[in-house]
């Protein structure tokens, strides 16, 4: 699995965060941007690479994109056929939430809210989003097919 990373002003600082995690939990990352902090920034520039990578292979690639609330990057990502971005960016810890994106869901993005997550809660969620497998259950295999239709 190789994760790719992409981040606009607001989560700019949290994605350098998470970079740091990967290496030292042995992930193979790549940055897509942006690669300096810049107010004016505008992040459907640094979301877009990471939704292409992904759609490339959406069942082995992944992607975490973090914005101010993350919606926006999500709904970049979801332009993207066989691409699942969900939000996460709740204030309060919420790891039963995380499970059921991948458990449920199959999500391959992940869109963190940068100004809603601490950095703490940020490294539990990232890190159970990446080990939550996807049992690959009847129902949800149909129901995620529908959205692919």
């Amino acid at each position: 699995m190789k994760i790719f990373l992409a981040a606009d002003h607001a989560g700019f600082y949290l994605k350098e965060k998470i970079k740091e995690w990967f290496e030292e939990w042995g992930y193979e990352q790549e940055d897509m941007g942006a690669f300096s902090y810049d107010a004016e920034d505008d992040y459907p520039d640094f979301i877009r690479p990471v939704a292409e990578k992904v759609a490339e292979d959406p069942e082995n690639n992944r992607g975490i994109v973090l914005g101010g609330s993350g919606q926006g990057e999500a709904m970049v990502c979801n332009r993207y056929k066989g691409i699942r971005a969900t939000v996460y960016a709740a204030r309060k810890l919420d790891l039963e939430l995380v499970k059921l994106m991948r458990e449920h869901n199959d999500s391959n993005v992940l869109s963190l809210g940068a100004r809603f997550v601490p950095e703490e809660d940020a490294k539990k969620v990232v890190k159970i989003w990446l080990e939550t497998p996807f049992p690959g259950e009847e129902r949800h295999k149909r129901r995620i097919a529908k959205i692919d239709a």
